[in-house]
């Protein structure tokens, strides 16, 4: 095997899964930090033992995060040590921010949070609940800000000695780019988070047991998942695209399956991209709805992917079915949830068995949809590393083969494997025993 799919299998397979954990991770961290707060400022025992549900999930979450995390710094030295060297001294900066800063907060205010845990909260616990929420927040905002400017690179020089020197920092954290990709991602973890919320509400409420947190959680991770679902599309995801359709146009083309350059470009809403052909088969199409979404203009004209070389294109399939998944899974969602919450303001939606179940059933399906997304940001951004900058096959270790690479991945998905079904036992170990008896089974486990 060619030793640069190799180590792009490795670290696709690394990062989609450790992925997982910093969805749910920022998804839930202002629940925590608001159930906590309420909690806090009323005294109400309900609401407490709803924050402490939530911090222990919460928490599970952190812990596989930080494990599932550890390996890809480590790649960025054993897979990829040309590229660590030569983009080191800007891309280090972000990340270095990430780790120092928000990941610091995060860890320090939820071991606040997890020690006092059985107490009644007080404003330590709830201030420690807003700073883990920051916390997480602001790591994923630098994590995003870093591959951000692999899609669209500023704020640099480059040395005689190839290397990639940091000019402005404030042009690397506060690019359009950066922001609305932060916007989009962080918006897509909070959907996520809004619909455990509502599904596990739902899933309460099915089995009859907590009826009243039951309806709790689907009130509050409806309204939270239809304003995401909403926020997803416009104005983050709008201007996203519009973002790669100014810097990444091949990106585009792939993703829309667009062979040849058209004024009024459709919009493909079916198809299946055959790049033998050059060509979009048995295509569903809504006329010169491309062109106004990439340009504002029905008559603008859109390049295909036949006006760019051949071996500037991105692996077309891959990235045009993630897009269609992404986006279709997207409509959904707006679907459902805005059916949620027409009952819920009509107060029919906790009558619904049909409704709750959709709603539990959900569940999964923004981390799909958040994959879905990264695929077609990564992907779709060959054959580059750091756009315009360097290609991916210049970014690899010269020195590791690909049964090296192959080894430790397999070893990786045997370990991860174990990882996640510890990961859903603890986690579904936690639904089962609910918000109520959750901190009397804890305190005589701890006893």
């Amino acid at each position: 095997m060619d030793p640069v799919l190799a180590d792009r299998l490795q670290f696709a397979f690394t990062v989609m899964f450790h992925y997982l954990f910093p969805i749910a991770t920022i998804g839930l961290a202002p629940f925590v930090a608001a159930y906590t707060w309420k909690a806090a400022r009323t005294g109400d025992e309900q609401t407490a033992r709803i924050a402490r549900f939530w911090t222990r999930i919460f928490a599970i979450n952190f812990a596989a995060g930080v494990v599932t995390g550890i390996p890809m710094q480590f790649q960025f030295g054993t897979n990829w040590a040309v590229f660590s060297r030569r983009s080191g001294p800007l891309i280090a900066q972000p990340l270095a921010m990430e780790s120092m800063f928000a990941f610091f907060l995060e860890s320090v205010f939820l071991g606040i949070l997890l020690y006092r845990r059985e107490r009644a909260p007080t404003m330590l616990t709830a201030w420690s609940a807003v700073l883990v929420c920051v916390g997480a927040w602001a790591s994923g905002f630098f994590i995003i800000t870093a591959n951000a400017w692999m899609q669209h690179p500023v704020g640099y020089s480059i040395a005689p000695d190839g290397t990639i020197r940091l000019v402005n920092l404030w042009a690397v954290l506060f690019s359009p780019f950066a922001l609305w990709q932060s916007a989009h991602v962080l918006t897509g973890a909070l959907l996520a988070g809004g619909f455990m919320v509502a599904g596990i509400g739902a899933y309460y409420l099915l089995s009859r047991r907590e009826p009243e947190i039951g309806r709790r959680f689907v009130r509050a991770g409806c309204i939270v998942g239809f304003v995401c679902s909403m926020l997803i599309v416009f104005p983050t995801g709008d201007e996203n695209g519009r973002d790669v359709t100014t810097y990444e146009p091949v990106k585009l083309a792939a993703m829309e399956g667009l062979f040849t350059s058209e004024k009024g470009a459709p919009l493909a809403i079916i198809g299946m991209p055959d790049t033998t052909k050059n060509d979009l088969i048995d295509p569903i199409f809504v006329p010169e709805i491309l062109s106004v979404l990439a340009y504002g203009n029905p008559n603008a004209n859109v390049k295909g992917l036949r006006a760019y070389a051949h071996e500037l294109w991105p692996p077309v399939e891959l990235t045009y079915y993630a897009y269609h998944v992404m986006v279709g899974l997207g409509t959904i969602f707006m679907g459902v949830y805005a059916i949620a919450v027409l009952l819920l303001f009509r107060d029919r939606l906790f009558g619904v068995p049909l409704m709750l179940w959709a709603l539990m059933l959900l569940i999964p399906f923004p981390y799909i949809a958040n994959e879905a997304g990264w695929v077609v940001s990564e992907v779709g951004r060959q054959p580059w590393l750091i756009y315009g900058i360097m290609r991916t096959t210049e970014g690899v270790s010269p020195n590791v083969a690909s049964g090296e690479t192959l080894f430790t991945l397999i070893g990786f998905a045997g370990m991860y494997f174990l990882l996640g079904v510890l990961f859903l036992l603890l986690v579904l170990r936690e639904i089962g025993i609910g918000p109520s008896a959750g901190q009397h089974v804890l305190s005589g486990v701890e006893g």
